[in-house]
């Protein structure tokens, strides 16, 4: 699968249903961290923390919709590299700019997630106080200033370099200020999930470009991370390799733990399979397929080609409930069943693709096809599926939910027309860092000093009134982080 041959900077553009992908995992990660928890149904939180205590057990296995969150977002982070370094490749850019380009793009989310988790309020003090909640939306203005991208400020753009090194600077003198249970800034303090988007945007990256032109070698990689993850389960190098934090130099050991950990590369599982999906979008769109000319086709083939169109988002939409309630009530062979059923008469409608974006659909539903048949041929095996310690199962079935999700998409935005309708995932997938902080260190401060985060709380006892909660407080997020995007207001990690 080579692409380098016919790449120019002018026809490749933004795909907006992989930024919808996007916007719709870290809207769902808000909401599923803003709703009431101990009194709602176990399928709405993590299925190894089931209510009413929440108290994490590994040997629960299932999938809930929370459980799908985190690897779509990894999904599209994935799917993602290859449009983003295959524009650099045509502006130009050697092999060694772009692996710069890498490693500082690491670094800054690295960066992000330190600093991030040092400004977090219950980190800041495990009993907040007005002054704890002052300081966090403190932190969201400085983050704004460090990671802010400036074109907001016109021909003055170029001094937004200023306002970014004000910006650590800013946060590194009152984060040395700050004593965190007795202890001063610590490296190995840090927001895990960013941590691991840090490691995946380096090795994700290294693997997509090291092997762009070969996709069976990209698919052998996997291969190889299997047989590190089944033999670090045994004495040996390997496990002492997989479970290392630290190298020794000069009789001391220098600790990267903070920043690295070999077990983080089983998430490859995930950007692998979207850096297949991001090659066949990239593809697409260097055929220059614009969406005017998809809508005239889609026209001209009439109602029956919408009709199969709507079948398909059905049936993808199906699929996807279907894993979700088998896999969590553990009905395994009958949810393997009926999805084989569901798929084989879904291909059906890809079989005879009549247009470019029709390929493009088809190929996206056989690597769905893939992947989910291996995640559900993986289920038995590791106990079942887990989220944490995360099995093949998981990995594999969440990368076809992706996959499945951005067919409804691209079907919505891409062929239909109606990108309006999913406006705001788009936006919100295009700056999610302001929409992952913005809870923690802007609205919950409002609410908390305003008061009004009691009378919700004491309002919200009941399952509905619990999801409404979550509703209430995710929608402004969205809101605000759409606003920041139509301002070109952009957080760059």
């Amino acid at each position: 699968m080579t692409q380098e041959s016919n790449i120019t900077t002018t026809n490749i553009k933004r795909a907006d249903a992989l930024d919808a992908l996007r916007g719709l995992a870290i809207l769902a990660m808000v909401f599923s961290g803003t709703i009431r928890y101990k009194i709602l149904p176990a399928w709405m939180y993590h299925a190894q923390e089931p209510p009413p205590t929440h108290a994490f057990n590994s040997q629960i296995a299932g999938l809930t919709w929370v459980d799908v969150v985190f690897p779509l977002f990894l999904f599209a982070m994935g799917a993602a590299i290859p449009l983003a370094l295959s524009r650099r490749i045509a502006q130009g850019w050697s092999i060694s700019r772009i692996i710069l380009y890498i490693l500082k793009r690491g670094f800054m989310l690295g960066a992000f997630a330190i600093i991030l988790q040092h400004l977090r309020p219950f980190t800041i003090n495990n009993n907040p106080t007005d002054e704890t909640w002052y300081l966090a939306m403190l932190g969201f203005v400085l983050l704004f200033l460090m990671f802010g991208s400036w074109s907001i400020l016109g021909r003055w753009s170029k001094y937004g370099v200023w306002l970014n090194i004000a910006g650590f600077i800013a946060a590194i003198a009152i984060i040395s200020q700050l004593q965190y249970g007795g202890k001063g800034f610590l490296l190995e303090r840090s927001d895990p999930i960013l941590i691991v988007l840090a490691n995946m945007a380096v090795f994700g990256s290294l693997a997509w470009l090291f092997t762009r032109s070969n996709l069976l070698l990209r698919l052998g990689l996997l291969g190889y991370l299997i047989a590190l993850q089944l033999s670090a389960d045994t004495n040996g190098w390997i496990k002492e390799l997989w479970t290392a934090s630290a190298i020794p130099i000069l009789g001391n050991d220098l600790k990267f733990s903070w920043i690295f950990q070999f077990y983080y590369l089983k998430y490859l599982f995930i950007i692998i399979p979207g850096t297949i999906v991001g090659d066949l979008i990239l593809n697409w769109i260097q055929k220059n397929t614009q969406s005017e000319q998809i809508s005239a086709n889609q026209q001209s083939l009439g109602s029956r080609y919408s009709q199969r169109l709507l079948l398909i988002i059905v049936s993808m939409l199906m699929i996807c409930l279907v894993l979700l309630v088998g896999l969590q009530t553990r009905w395994i062979w009958q949810t393997t069943l009926v999805s084989a059923a569901i798929c084989g008469a879904s291909w059906l409608l890809f079989k005879q693709p009549e247009t470019e974006i029709d390929y493009l659909l088809k190929q996206f539903y056989q690597w769905g096809i893939y992947w989910l048949l291996l995640g559900l041929f993986f289920e038995p095996f590791q106990g079942g599926i887990h989220k944490d310690p995360s099995t093949y199962s998981y990995y594999f079935v969440t990368s076809a939910i992706a996959i499945f999700l951005l067919i409804v998409f691209t079907i919505v935005i891409d062929i239909f027309g109606h990108k309006q309708w999913l406006q705001l995932l788009i936006d919100n997938g295009q700056n999610p860092m302001i929409a992952y902080v913005a809870f923690a260190n802007l609205l919950w401060p409002i609410l908390q000093l305003t008061g009004i985060e009691d009378w919700i709380i004491a309002n919200t006892t009941t399952p509905v009134m619990g999801v409404i909660k979550g509703i209430v407080y995710t929608l402004p997020i969205a809101l605000f982080t759409s606003f920041c995007t139509r301002l070109r207001l952009f957080w760059k990690t």
